[in-house]
């Protein structure tokens, strides 16, 4: 690849996910998914996420809550993760899922939250397993 929107988006999308997220993802790839790959690696992250119209904490919040909303839980954790690069705070988090709450229904912020919860249990036990 060597086109300036896919290796935006790998700078973008290392900077958020991390380098050991990435690197996994990238050791998974096969010639099925190669070019699903690319045009998540373009677009959402080369695109959106790249774009510096709106700080990564509110593009975290945003992701968060739409993935919520949207019943798409299986991305929670990654996103939850991420924000410890982009800033938003676990305070942000639950804002976010207070409005998936009101807009799109109780039980799917209950579930985001729940996963959120387990998330940064997960987090913080690495944390402390780093220093030990």
């Amino acid at each position: 690849m060597s086109n300036d929107r896919y290796n935006q988006g790998m700078v973008t999308r290392r900077a958020v996910l991390g380098d050991a997220h990435v690197d996994r993802a990238e050791a998974a790839k096969t010639d099925m998914d190669q070019a699903f790959q690319t045009l998540i690696t373009e677009g959402a992250w080369g695109t959106v996420w790249s774009s510096d119209a709106i700080a990564p904490r509110e593009r975290s919040m945003l992701t968060l809550a739409l993935l919520a909303a949207l019943g798409n839980f299986d991305e929670i954790p990654m996103h939850i993760r991420a924000t410890a690069r982009t800033g938003a705070s676990k305070s942000d988090v639950l804002e976010a899922f207070q409005h998936v709450a009101i807009y799109a229904g109780v039980p799917r912020a209950n579930h985001a939250l729940k996963l959120a919860k387990q998330t940064y249990e997960e987090m913080e036990a690495d944390a402390a397993a780093a220093k030990a």
